[in-house]
């Protein structure tokens, strides 16, 4: 079995994902012009053996206009995702400047740790 879930960290502050709109906009606002973390965590289980991992990637936004955010908001409905965004839909694509790390753990799932974990299984 494997399990995994993502958080993002901005300014100390845990940012899972949005409540609502408002909470999404919020996020958005508060990620726009900085960096900030993405941690996944990864539980991995057989019956005989359970090993757990983190990853952590480092993110920088560009600065994002109030009508980017909208539009993002409206078109993709971002709730389902940690930090009201995914890397991999038009607002990773006009918005994201830097990635330090792994894209696939920003989108959810550190395939190549992962990998190297099952090898060892």
């Amino acid at each position: 079995m494997i399990t995994s879930d993502t958080v993002v960290i901005c300014e100390g502050e845990i940012l899972g994902k949005p409540k609502d709109r408002e909470d999404a906009v919020r996020m958005l606002q508060m990620l726009s012009g900085k960096t900030h973390h993405v941690v996944t965590g990864v539980t991995v289980r057989s019956a005989e053996r359970t090993e757990s991992f983190a990853v952590r990637s480092n993110v920088t936004f560009a600065d994002l206009e109030q009508d980017e955010i909208d539009y993002y908001i409206e078109h993709c409905k971002p709730f389902d995702k940690a930090g009201a965004y995914g890397i991999q839909e038009w607002i990773g694509y006009v918005g994201i400047s830097g990635l330090e790390g792994s894209f696939y753990n920003v989108m959810g799932l550190p395939t190549r740790k992962l990998y190297q974990c099952l090898k060892s299984f």
